[in-house]
């Protein structure tokens, strides 16, 4: 396609109101918006997948974080992968796959300083997104830099059966722990955890105290918990955790959509005798292990170590679909939408 074979417009989508508790589909607009010809050194791309992740529910809200929130009115932006189909910077040809921030949307035109180029031989397109983008960073450097995972450390992980647990009990695995564990929502992704994904054990955290299901499937404790969820989670893996226990604490997607303080934990004291460390992240402060990551976990997935699922969603049309299904655990790996 050259430059002057681009539509005239392109579907994206908008925040259209700030959810109050869980979104809601008249929360977002699907908008006809111009498709804008690429200026000197930017490229237009026809976006191929669209991510859609957690952390997006907290750019729904006014309040200063560590990213901007979403203006509503305007298109919303995350990880999106595609094909270039106008560049006017040196270096990206019509055709070319690349990874960029401008998802909610059909066609994005954007500074080509802002697109990575990725290889559609070594992977699908989509696992740019998942276990070879974000996501696996994520897990890795979340595992090994933040929690300080050793050989012979016990780990538990929570959400376990996304896009970023199902990889941080793998990555442990791989990597030598004596048990991994992990929590999940339903009785199919407790089985995929331990089948699949090779999960020493694994519970529903809806079939009880989750204190109490975690004592059943770690009874010697953990020295490690990677924290997807917040809440009473956090509260049962600090009363497991071994001194100098670490957390690594990802995400709360428990309290994503709570308008009331969350209940727990109740026991952090217990932080200062066990001499725990609860360090959060965020994956952008480690880059400088992408090189490491995209070799080992590469290798991981050439040799069959390491598996990873997605859940695809079919059409930008049911991206904010897709959104809300993922709140609500509707997925399994990692949830992208095809666009």
């Amino acid at each position: 396609m050259a430059e002057q074979d681009l539509p005239a417009t392109g579907r994206e989508w908008h925040l259209a109101a700030r959810p109050q508790g869980w979104p809601v589909p008249a929360d977002f607009a699907l908008v006809e918006a111009p498709v804008r010809q690429p200026g000197p050194g930017e490229i237009t791309v026809r976006n191929a997948y669209l991510s859609v992740d957690p952390y997006m529910r907290g750019r729904m809200n006014d309040v200063k974080s560590y990213v901007p929130p979403y203006a509503l009115g305007a298109p919303m932006d995350g990880g999106a992968v595609g094909h270039v189909v106008a560049s006017r910077a040196e270096g990206f040809e019509v055709g070319d796959a690349v990874l960029h921030g401008l998802g909610w949307r059909e066609y994005a035109t954007l500074d080509a300083a802002h697109a990575v180029k990725v290889d559609p031989e070594l992977a699908p397109l989509s696992a740019y997104l998942g276990v070879l983008g974000m996501p696996g960073l994520t897990a890795y450097a979340g595992l090994l830099e933040v929690a300080s995972f050793q050989e012979g450390d016990s780990v538990f992980v929570s959400g376990a059966a996304g896009a970023v647990g199902s990889l941080v009990g793998q990555i442990a695995r791989l990597k030598g722990a004596k048990r991994v564990v992990g929590s999940a929502g339903s009785a199919e992704k407790v089985a995929t955890l331990v089948d699949d994904y090779g999960f020493d054990a694994a519970f529903n955290y809806k079939d009880g105290p989750v204190a109490d299901l975690l004592a059943e499937v770690a009874p010697d404790g953990i020295d490690v918990y990677f924290d997807n969820v917040g809440g009473e989670h956090l509260e049962a893996a600090i009363g497991a955790l071994h001194v100098h226990g670490r957390v690594a604490m990802c995400g709360a997607i428990a309290q994503y959509n709570d308008t009331s303080a969350p209940a727990a934990p109740r026991n952090l004291a217990l932080a200062i005798g066990k001499r725990l460390r609860l360090q959060g992240m965020l994956v952008g402060d480690h880059g400088a292990l992408r090189g490491r990551f995209l070799e080992e976990v590469g290798g991981w997935l050439r040799d069959g170590s390491l598996r990873y699922d997605e859940t695809v969603v079919e059409g930008v049309e049911n991206a904010a679909e897709a959104f809300i299904g993922l709140l609500r655990g509707a997925n399994t790996g990692k949830m992208v939408v095809q666009v």
